[in-house]
């Protein structure tokens, strides 16, 4: 099946649906087009998206936007219509398509997504694509090499890395209890059990031990790099929905990213390698004290 290049419906769908559900389907349009505003930073989210993932789950299968582009939409009866109305309702309040859906597209997998972590942006999957390179690389000097995830929250770029490199032993921290058993959920949801083991902790500090001392090859984050102040004045569909913790990087943004940049050497084997995302505007100022700190060599952003 093909995604709908025009209007809610594919082709084949519109040759099946009554005209009721054609009806349905293009008011439904219409109601979300005139409402729903969209977010930048969640570009998969479109009014046709939203629409088909919304009439998905009102039949009662859970898919993200953009598993939603290309799954058959089925004719719904009268509760599932009922069902439809009132999860357009709630996204229009202000719900995230993700937490009604519970699903998020991230690097082709299809993520469990809830209250208890960030959101998977796509803007991440930068620092994935990133990490999975370094990973396969280390895959083809090393039988196992040792990836840490900090922050992890849903455990997407720890899960990520962990379905490209089949040989790396991932582990992944989150200082929220909540996100680690929402990221546990989805280890198991995405089969990876037993490839990426979680704990709970602060930054880097779950790993302050003789097994990891000096002997990982690749740290990862995706740490908090919003400055407080801004966090008050981000969308109200992040900031009533999200989790602050996820967001919230200190007075000037870049207390958690100073703090992993201290403190990742400690766990670093020599030639290993630090990958992590930065807020727009702060790569050029946190690579110079890359740069200048002596400790890592061959910066890049």
């Amino acid at each position: 099946m093909t995604a709908p290049s025009a209007g809610p419906l594919t082709a084949a769908e519109a040759a099946r649906f009554g005209p009721d559900d054609r009806a349905l389907a293009e008011r439904t349009l219409a109601e979300l087009e005139s409402g729903l505003r969209t977010l930048p930073d969640k570009p998969e989210e479109t009014t046709v998206s939203a629409l088909r993932a919304l009439w998905l789950l009102a039949a009662g299968t859970a898919v993200s936007p953009a598993g939603a582009l290309t799954t058959a939409l089925p004719v719904l009866d009268e509760a599932q219509r009922a069902r439809l109305a009132r999860f357009v309702a709630r996204r229009l309040g202000g719900t995230p398509l993700a937490h009604l859906t519970e699903r998020q597209r991230f690097m082709g997998l299809e993520m469990l997504a809830g209250p208890g972590a960030l959101i998977p942006r796509a803007e991440t999957e930068i620092v994935a694509h990133a990490a999975i390179d370094v990973a396969r690389a280390l895959a083809a000097e090393v039988a196992a090499p040792v990836v840490v995830d900090s922050c992890t929250g849903s455990a997407n770029v720890a899960a990520a890395v962990a379905h490209a490199v089949p040989s790396a032993r991932v582990f992944a921290s989150d200082l929220s209890a909540d996100a680690v058993a929402l990221a546990e959920r989805n280890i198991a949801h995405l089969g990876l059990a037993g490839r990426v083991q979680l704990r709970c902790g602060d930054l880097l500090a779950p790993f302050e031990t003789p097994e990891f001392l000096g002997r990982v090859d690749l740290v990862t984050c995706n740490p908090p790099y919003i400055s407080t102040a801004r966090t008050t004045q981000m969308a109200s569909e992040i900031a009533e929905h999200e989790p602050r913790l996820a967001f919230d990087g200190g007075p000037l943004g870049v207390r958690i990213l100073q703090r992993l940049v201290a403190e990742a050497p400690r766990l670093l084997r020599r030639g290993g390698w630090l990958a992590f995302e930065v807020g727009l505007g702060q790569a050029p100022s946190v690579a110079k004290r890359l740069a200048q700190g002596g400790a890592y060599a061959d910066v890049r952003t």
